[in-house]
Order: structure tokens, then C-alpha cells, then sequence
């Protein structure tokens, strides 16, 4: 019996000496820098210009609205066990805002939209927001934000430093591509129908960028409410400027949207879904539209055949 216990000991500390030798190895193979982020617009960065260098996680999905989030225990984990944070910050993650600013306090955290020059930020009209925090609709404003995860990356691993600049050299002419495509698609559209209807007002940046006139439901945030009176207003305009189309998002019901087009169909005037856009998420992982480029290209696509 003794024999066999010995044995049985014996067999067991080979075995857990195995899998300590094997978890340090993993750990060895990996090597990565462990980067939790908010939404998806930032993980998609992250991921093109830390490489194989970073493990990323996002905790926000596609369908998630950033405005009405609240963090999980899983998400607190993730952010406990990261490396390095980053967030966009101008209150767009509002209900997660005092556990970013307390984690802050432990490990490098980055608010990479608050980098950008305050003097290019559009303006909010009252509400908690002190300017609109959809920055990555406007190309230019939001290679200024990626400039924060290239020296975020940076200052925590230093020794990959020239690898990442060159990550992000890289990405940032693909983003120069992309804004080319852009102007050009939305230079077909003709002045006077340049006018995008949408659920909530998060296209403003958009708007700027290519000189098209934006019009939401709700403000900037999916959290202000809205009422008859909104609605109203909405379905006069559609009416009195004869606009056609108008856009649901990916991360907000359709209800608002519907009310404004039945609306419309009570005065004689009919006015269709142009499409669906991805505002505040961005489509399925492994699609095209699970990507910054894709989902841009996508709304821009989209914008351009149904109103022009």
C-alpha cells in the first residue's frame, strides 16, 4: 500500500511540475502586452498598430451602445488583469466613468479622444457633454486620438518602440485612403440632398467632413429622452425640405426611427429606410464591417445610394 502511495506521489509532482513548466513557457511564447479597451473603434487600432505584439480585449460589442453601458464583472476583471487601457473618453462611456478614473489610479489608462485639440471639437448643446464625443467619424480628428495608443503602447514597451511607429505609419496611410474614397463618394451627392436623417446625432463629425447637414431624434447621447414634440419637428422638416431617406443605427432600437416615418406617412409624404449605420458599434467580428475601414466604407456606401 505504501508502495502504491509513493507512487501515486511520485506520478503527481511530475505532473504539476509539467504544467508549471508548461504555464511558464506560454508565457514565455506570448510575450504580449494585455490591452482592454471600450468600444470597438479602439480595439480595431489597437490591434493594427500593436500587432502581435498585444492581446486585445474590447468590452463593448457589435449592438452596444458606449452611452448606456454599465460595466459587468467581467468587464472589471478585464480591466484589473490589462496591461494598459484605453477609452474614449468626453463622457462617452458616461455610466462607466468613475471605475475608468479608479482603475486609473493602479495602471496606465488612456482617454485618447481627450488629446484631441479642444479647438477642433464640435460643441454639445447642454446636457452632460461638453463637446461630441463621436470623434471617429471625422478621419483627421481621430488619427489625432491614435496618436495617444501609439504612445500609450510606447511608453509600456518601450523596447518595440519602432515597431509600433511603424504600425501606425502604416495604418494612418490607410486611413489617408480612406478619407480620399470618402470625399470622393460623397462628392457625387448633390449639395441640396446632402441631408442625413438619423436616430440620435452622432454623425456630426461626418457631417463636417464632407459638408452634409445632420439631423438626430436624440442628441448626442442615446441617454437624453425624446417626445412627441421631437418627433413632430422632425416629420415637419422631412416634409418641408421633401427628404426621402432616413437611417437606423446598429446600437439603437428602431422605435424612434419608426415614429418619424409614420409620422411623415400621416402628412402624405413617404419616406424610407435608406439603411442601417454603424455609429457608436461596429458590425460582426471577422466582417468587413467589424473593422474601422469597413464599417466606414460601409456607412459611406450606404449614405451615398440612398440619397443621392
Amino acid at each position: 500500500m505504501k508502495k502504491i502511495v509513493g507512487i501515486f506521489l511520485v506520478i503527481s509532482l511530475i505532473f504539476v511540475s509539467a504544467c508549471s513548466k508548461q504555464n511558464v513557457n506560454e508565457e514565455n511564447d506570448e510575450g504580449k502586452l494585455t490591452v482592454t479597451t471600450t468600444i470597438g473603434q479602439i480595439a480595431d487600432a489597437v490591434k493594427q498598430i500593436g500587432g502581435e505584439k498585444v492581446t486585445v480585449n474590447s468590452l463593448m460589442g457589435p449592438g452596444t451602445d458606449p452611452h448606456l453601458y454599465k460595466a459587468t464583472q467581467g468587464d472589471i476583471a478585464k480591466l484589473e488583469k490589462a496591461d494598459i487601457i484605453f477609452y474614449s473618453g468626453l463622457h462617452l462611456e458616461g455610466k462607466m466613468l468613475d471605475v475608468l478614473e479608479r482603475i486609473n489610479k493602479t495602471k496606465p489608462t488612456y482617454a485618447i479622444a481627450e488629446a484631441i485639440d479642444k479647438e477642433s471639437l464640435l460643441s454639445a448643446n447642454g446636457g452632460s457633454y461638453a463637446y461630441d464625443p463621436h470623434v471617429w467619424f471625422d478621419i483627421t480628428l481621430w488619427k489625432q486620438a491614435l496618436e495617444e495608443v501609439k504612445t500609450g503602447l510606447i511608453e509600456k514597451d518601450p523596447a518595440n518602440k519602432s515597431y509600433y511607429e511603424e504600425n501606425a505609419q502604416n495604418y494612418f496611410k490607410q486611413l489617408d485612403e480612406l478619407q480620399s474614397y470618402a470625399a470622393g463618394e460623397m462628392a457625387r451627392i448633390p449639395e441640396e440632398q446632402r441631408v442625413l436623417v438619423t436616430a440620435h446625432d452622432a454623425f456630426g463629425y461626418f457631417g463636417k467632413a464632407f459638408n452634409m447637414e445632420v439631423m438626430g431624434l436624440q442628441g448626442l447621447s442615446t441617454d437624453s429622452e425624446y417626445g412627441l414634440g421631437d418627433v413632430q419637428k422632425l416629420v415637419d422638416t422631412l416634409v418641408k425640405r421633401n427628404i426621402k431617406a432616413v437611417f437606423i443605427e446598429s446600437s439603437i432600437s428602431e422605435r424612434s426611427i419608426n415614429a418619424v416615418i409614420e409620422g411623415a406617412k400621416q402628412k402624405g409624404h413617404k419616406v424610407k429606410i435608406g439603411g442601417e449605420l454603424f455609429s457608436d458599434a461596429m458590425g460582426e467580428e471577422g466582417t468587413d464591417e467589424g473593422t474601422y475601414i469597413g464599417m466606414y466604407k460601409h456607412n459611406v456606401k450606404t449614405i451615398s445610394e440612398s440619397i443621392k
